[in-house]
């Protein structure tokens, strides 16, 4: 198994040095976050297919039958694979949004998309723009347990604010804990192929039509108190380790979170050094379970600023750090973006009690991926 190492004898390369450990954690600065344009590789595990017409028509479509089913872009989807226990699948992707279609009245359709982190659930509604409420979502969601049979998630998460408000209505109904993150990489990647492959050749389909709903990208704010270390360090790790890191997280990191990579799909060579973030503080644990409720999506390191941008849940960035502009610390933080899109979008956020520690409290696992199209 690999040891995670933030030695700096180890892990300093010439073309990513580590920065003073006189970085410190201060006053924010306004900034203005660029998203990638690195298009990720995917592996096909969507479906898509349309629904069975009788009741006898079992729902959980196999997956070897694929090909043969007609690809309707007008149908919708309810898909299990049957190699999955239901009852496993206790978190759901979620979107409710319109698309770029029009109805026979001219009125754009909205869709509800539902999946699993890997992909085993995938359900698509169609609705008509008249009847967008929580109680037809809440109604929606009981809809998807019975047709499949499986249970009702414990959490939900989904990515757009401006539907904050109906989700969580439904979910508070319904006992389920609503979760505003844009962790959603599933569901991101899902909504991309389905553009690509089914948006685009509906007849209905609007070219150039922008999304009703797009993110929110707000200005940084304060760090909380809470959120504070004491220092910090650009750090690396091999590809290889990274993988073999994932592979025993339940085991070995309590505050933390991961990412399929299989699903994403990265095409890196085992040794590229995947670039991090340190943060060391001698308030490790409480540290690493405050940030362990953030839903940490990203983090960026902004050279034009001098300081480091944290984005967690939906719309929420702060000014994580900031140093003393130079243009070695700026040749170092842009060295550090450098290999982010070297890898994909892929990097880490560790916490530490010690920047010299081989060992982490917790470790989450980014990366930067494009909004979906829709």
């Amino acid at each position: 198994m690999a040891t995670l190492s933030f030695n700096t004898t180890r892990m300093r390369t010439p073309s990513l040095p580590r920065i003073s450990r006189s970085s410190s954690f201060t006053k924010p600065i306004k900034t203005h976050l660029s998203s990638s344009s690195k298009t990720l590789s995917k592996r096909s595990r969507f479906v898509s297919r349309s629904l069975p017409e009788t009741k006898e028509e079992t729902v959980i479509i196999k997956q070897e039958e694929e090909e043969t089913v007609d690809d309707d872009p007008t149908s919708e989807l309810s898909y299990l694979d049957p190699e999955t226990d239901a009852e496993s699948i206790k978190e759901w992707e979620l979107d409710f949004c319109s698309r770029p279609i029009l109805d026979s009245r001219g009125k754009k359709i909205w869709e509800l998309v539902v999946c699993d982190a890997s992909l085993s659930l995938q359900v698509t509604k169609y609705f008509p723009n008249n009847v967008i409420n929580s109680i037809t979502l809440k109604d929606a969601i009981v809809s998807i347990t019975q047709d499949l049979g499986v249970p009702l998630p414990e959490k939900i998460r989904f990515f757009r604010s401006q539907m904050q408000t109906i989700i969580t209505k439904a979910c508070k109904e319904l006992a389920i804990k609503e979760v505003p993150s844009k962790r959603c990489l599933s569901l991101f990647l899902w909504l991309q192929e389905r553009y690509d492959t089914v948006y685009t050749r509906h007849p209905g389909f609007q070219k150039g039509s922008l999304p009703l709903l797009s993110l929110d990208n707000p200005f940084p704010m304060n760090l909380p108190e809470n959120l504070f270390g004491e220092k910090w360090a650009f750090v690396q790790l091999p590809y290889s380790a990274v993988r073999e890191e994932i592979s025993d997280f339940e085991e070995k990191f309590v505050f933390g979170a991961t990412l399929d990579l299989d699903l994403l799909g990265i095409d890196v060579d085992e040794n590229t050094l995947i670039p991090g973030l340190s943060v060391a503080s001698s308030r490790a644990k409480p540290l690493a379970a405050w940030m362990n409720g953030l839903e940490v999506c990203s983090i960026e390191a902004d050279s034009t600023k001098g300081c480091l941008i944290l984005a967690v849940g939906i719309s929420t960035r702060y000014v994580y750090a900031t140093y003393k502009k130079t243009p070695v610390t700026t040749d170092e933080a842009e060295a550090w973006e450098s290999a982010k899109k070297a890898s994909g979008g892929l990097h880490f956020l560790a916490i530490q009690d010690d920047l010299d520690s081989d060992d982490c409290v917790g470790f989450w696992l980014l990366i930067d991926l494009p909004p979906p199209p829709v």
